[in-house]
């Protein structure tokens, strides 16, 4: 019997912290199965870097890269973080220096060819003469890649496209699936011919995967909280006669030698390069998520300024610190750290009036966010700009707002996602300004 050792990791979104325990068990495991004359490969399925880290950040996500060649993956593919949160250029040469494939089956120019760093599969060969045939997706957010002038396509009509092309010259089937796991497992059931699809996206953990009839799912959470292993036997026909699935606790695995000072090196090491002063202030700018601030209406009025809005609303939640004295780019990263751009809708003034009055509602004020891009904790209360409200009517700049008339609100992205104002936004046209995030609306506001 053959053994092939598949190891995955996903979504680690740039959390450093764990880094070094999983370098070093990661390495371990390599030599130990190399030592026994055993396959390894090593694949990533996703938003491994998030600019919320000053190291990401500062070199928008090719240190992160250098990390990746470091423990010799064999494979990647993009995950959202990195497709539509950088922009065009930094993202088109993020792979330069990479010492992997990049596999995204569904990732074009607006041209319809593939970037020379992408792939749409890649197949691997064992001492042996196994073929792994691997294949990369990625979550298909197409308009927003438009604004970034990339093409993303439906990713199951390019499995669809790809497979029998792959299935012809390999042995085992995987998928690199940076889609969720409701997507996976609807794969799993369409594409028989899988033998393991490694996902990601959703975060979810399947301690010893999960079997959708033949497939073999596996995932590995998020932020290097596990590795994922699987375990392929095959006999002398090169048939896949068993496969199993495990997650290993990355805390609970020995600590490393000076592990402390290494992860403290790429946190310091993003800090000293964006030292870069943005502006002084000769007031300190407070924040607080259940106040409205001077700080609060500040970048409200920017995001509208910046949208040509009508009018804008913003949750002081956004804003987890406050600025004073001379402010860094480090600063605006600290108390700004979401990757989260400005959006404008056009609404009747019924419709304004709506979502307006919906968040006036204090229970919204103290709900608590994670994910769409938030790296906060509670939402905090909304603070509006060019809208008054009185106990009797509604102004918009400064005129009572007319039923009927259309007006353009400016907010954040992350109420567009279909979680908030389920009344109204979620049909309505939106138009995303990409690529800055709301931190560099406020520096251009601050340095202005």
């Amino acid at each position: 019997m053959e053994k092939i050792h598949v190891y995955h990791t996903n979504d680690v979104h740039s959390h450093l912290e764990h880094w070094p325990r999983l370098h070093h068990f990661i390495e371990q495991e390599r030599e130990r199965h190399l030592t026994a004359d055993e396959e390894f490969f090593l694949f990533d399925i996703g938003d491994f870097i998030d600019r919320w880290h000053p190291l990401t950040e500062a070199t928008m996500g090719k240190e992160n890269i250098k990390l990746l060649n470091e423990l010799q993956y064999d494979a990647v593919t993009i995950g959202n973080n990195e497709g539509v949160n950088l922009p065009h250029d930094d993202l088109n040469h993020l792979y330069d220096h990479a010492h992997f494939d990049v596999l995204s089956a569904n990732f074009y120019y607006t041209n319809g060819k593939y970037p020379d760093w992408v792939r749409p599969y890649k197949i691997f060969q064992t001492k042996k003469g196994t073929k792994l045939g691997v294949i990369g997706l990625t979550v298909n957010f197409p308009h927003l890649y438009h604004l970034l002038e990339w093409k993303c396509t439906d990713p199951v009509e390019e499995l669809k496209k790809w497979i029998d092309e792959v299935k012809e010259q390999s042995d085992v089937m995987i998928l690199l699936s940076h889609l969720g796991l409701s997507m996976d497992e609807q794969l799993a059931e369409e594409f028989p011919e899988l033998d393991i699809i490694l996902g990601a996206h959703t975060h979810h953990v399947l301690e010893k995967g999960k079997l959708v009839h033949d497939t073999l799912l596996g995932a590995a959470g998020k932020f290097g909280f596990y590795v994922g292993h699987v375990t392929l036997e095959l006999d002398q026909q090169k048939t896949v006669q068993n496969k199993q699935a495990v997650l290993y606790e990355v805390e609970s695995l020995p600590a490393v030698v000076n592990e402390a000072e290494q992860i403290d090196s790429f946190f310091n090491e993003g800090k000293g390069l964006l030292q870069n002063k943005v502006t002084t202030l000769n007031e300190t700018l407070e924040t607080n998520p259940f106040q409205e601030t001077v700080f609060s209406r500040l970048l409200c009025e920017a995001v509208r300024e910046w949208c040509g809005a009508d009018c804008a609303m913003i949750n002081a939640g956004l804003l987890l610190g406050s600025l004073s004295g001379d402010v860094t780019e480090y600063d605006l990263l600290s108390i700004c750290p979401h990757p989260i751009n400005p959006c404008v809708i056009e609404l009747t003034g019924t419709e304004l009036s709506k979502i307006i009055l919906e968040s006036m509602d204090e229970s919204l004020h103290h709900r608590e966010i994670k994910g769409l891009g938030f790296r906060g904790t509670v939402l905090g209360i909304f603070v509006y700009d060019q809208i008054e409200i009185h106990s009797d009517r509604i102004l918009v700049g400064q005129k009572q707002l007319e039923p009927e008339r259309t007006y353009s609100l400016a907010l954040p992205d992350m109420f567009t996602f279909g979680h908030f104002f389920k009344e109204v936004l979620p049909n309505k046209e939106k138009k995303y300004f990409l690529p800055e995030f709301l931190r560099d609306i406020l520096k251009w506001r601050l340095k202005n």
